[in-house]
Formats: C-alpha cells, structure tokens, sequence
C-alpha cells in the first residue's frame, strides 16, 4: 500500500526556564493511504504533541528539532508558514478534542464552515459555498441541516458539534484527517454514531486518518495499525489484530487489563502501578521500566530499541516492541 505520511524521527522539545521537556522524543510513523492508524497512550504520552507537530501548531516555548514529516514525499518542515497555511484544511485537516472550544461561539456552524471552504477555494461565491456546505451536512449526518446552517455552537449537542467538526474538516476533501480524541465528551452511544461515521467518510472517499485516542475499545472498532506511545516514545506498534492477540510490551498489556471486562464479577480494576515519569526526570534505561512488573536489572540501565516481534496473525505486517523481552536478532533502526 502506498505511504501518504510518513513521520520519521520526530523530536519536539519544550524549552522552559526548569528544564528541557522531550515531549516527542524520537517518534516515527507512516500512514498508508486510505488507511486508519491510531496513536494510543496516557495522557502527557505525546500523542497529541505529534498532531499537533505535523499542523505545525506547536507553541512556544516548544520546537520541532529533528526529525522530518513527509506528506507524499514532501517534508512538511521545510514549508513556510503561507505553504503550511494552504496545507491545513486543504490536504491535512484536524479534528480538535472538545467542539465547544474549537468552534467559534459568535459566528453561526454554516458561518464558520463556509469560511473553510472559501478560504481554500477563492473562486467560489457564497451561495455556493453555502450549498457545499448544507450537502457536507447532509453527508455528516446533521438533521434538518438548513435550520442547523443557521445555528451557534451552543445550540448544539456534543454529538451535532463534532459533526460540524467533522464536516468542516472533510469539506475540502482531505488527503489525511487528523482526529485528537474525537469522542472523549460524547457518551457511548453518540461516540459509536461518530465513529461508524468517520469511517464510512474515509471508506467513501480515500481520506486517511489519523487517530489520536486513549481508547484501546476505539482502536479495536475502526483502526488498521497501531502505535503505542508512552513518555514521548513509540513503545509498540502492529496490526491492530496481531497487538491484541500478541501484546508484547508491559505497558500495551496494562493498558489492555486495565479494560472493564462485561464478565468481570466484583473483580477490582486493573490499573498499571506508579505513575507517568516527570519528563524532565527520565529515568535512565527504559522509560516504563520503574512501573514493569517484569523489569530486568539491564532494563534499568539500558533503553531498548524496537525489537521485531514474530507475529501469530496471518498476513499482520510487522510488528515491533521497545522491550528486552522481546530481543531478537532483528532491531528496527529508529536512531
């Protein structure tokens, strides 16, 4: 399958007066296209910091400084803030984490869509703007979407304002979505609704997408491949078949037991002892070895790299894992 994404040694620092803070230390990933990949982990792990990387949208005091991502064989970071502008919303396009605060509450969704759609299309007018808009709407999902055309963000549901999202950010036909935990606000029922939609836009129309969750039951429903990040590393990456059936590194297995299981019968929930280390205070050797049940004296010396895993799912792809446990005479090269 062709590569459409491809991250490759990402780092992105903060530079603050306490310290320097890796917040994406390292990170490589490629989106094939008209595929779904998702980036799993805890909070502070580095997922949304790499969204947010690729947009180039990382504030100060944070800086991108190594590493390359190409879209279609063009690295990104050697775009200037105008080339970057008309790549935002035309090729790349983000869905944010909470709708209320990514829209604008003083201008109507059919205001703010438009503008999205004439921003990237100079030569269309408002009237027709206004009809892409209203058959966006349609495609999305929104009901009676000529009234809701009229309607300000609070007049909306969760569910409705993440549609408008969704629509604003398909509306110019996207090479690559980005989605940063598109359903956390939204209760189960709206989160499946949202989901099923994401991914019959993306089967309809080729769009990639990338999607930013901490959700291991979202990766299961919609995603191909699977990258696991904690403390600014991928620790594991696979088929999304292959990583449940053959979960290979300790943190992917906590994330995994730390689940609600529906035949769990007043059965305490797992939860990964210790907590995320201060980035700033790495420990040495493995990140997540100070919360490994399995940890080796070498782990707390030395940082593995990413090991081939031998996969038990037919056709799976290549599967790898940052742990000791997992040594074999294949290393990734992630340097």
């Amino acid at each position: 399958m062709d590569e459409l994404l491809r991250i490759n040694n990402l780092k992105t620092h903060f530079f603050t007066k306490k310290g320097v803070v890796p917040a994406v230390d390292g990170v490589s990933i490629s989106v094939p296209q008209s595929s779904v990949i998702g980036v799993v982990g805890e909070s502070g792990c580095g997922k949304s910091m790499t969204a947010m990387s690729i947009m180039q949208l990382v504030q100060k005091p944070g800086r991108i400084i190594d590493g390359s991502i190409e879209l279609e064989g063009e690295d990104l970071l050697k775009y200037s803030g105008d080339n970057m502008r008309n790549i935002r919303g035309n090729k790349i396009s983000m869905i944010f984490q909470e709708p209320m605060t990514a829209l604008n509450p003083v201008y109507t969704v059919g205001r703010q869509v438009t503008e999205a759609i004439r921003i990237h299309h100079h030569d269309i007018d408002k009237e027709e703007a206004k009809k892409m808009a209203l058959d966006i709407f349609n495609a999305v999902g929104i009901p009676e979407p000529d009234r809701r055309f009229n309607s300000y963000p609070h007049q909306l549901s969760g569910g409705l304002r993440q549609r408008v999202m969704i629509g604003m950010a398909m509306v110019c036909n996207p090479r690559l979505m980005i989605a940063d935990e598109p359903t956390t606000a939204l209760d189960v029922t709206i989160e499946a609704q949202i989901l099923f939609l994401m991914k019959k836009l993306q089967e309809e129309r080729g769009t990639s997408i990338l999607l930013i969750t901490h959700n291991l039951g979202v990766v299961a429903e919609i995603c191909d491949y699977v990258y696991v990040m904690y403390a600014g590393k991928v620790m594991e990456q696979a088929n999304t078949f292959e990583l449940f059936k053959n979960t290979s590194h300790q943190y992917t297995e906590g994330l995994m037991k730390s689940i609600p299981k529906i035949t769990a019968e007043k059965e305490r929930l797992y939860n990964i002892k210790g907590v995320v280390p201060n980035l700033m205070k790495l420990p040495k050797g493995c990140r997540f070895c100070p919360r490994c049940e399995k940890a080796m004296p070498r782990c707390f010396m030395e940082e593995p790299p990413l090991y081939k895993v031998k996969t038990v799912v037919e056709n799976a792809g290549e599967h790898y894992a940052r742990c000791f446990l997992c040594e074999s005479s294949e290393v990734m090269n992630d340097d």
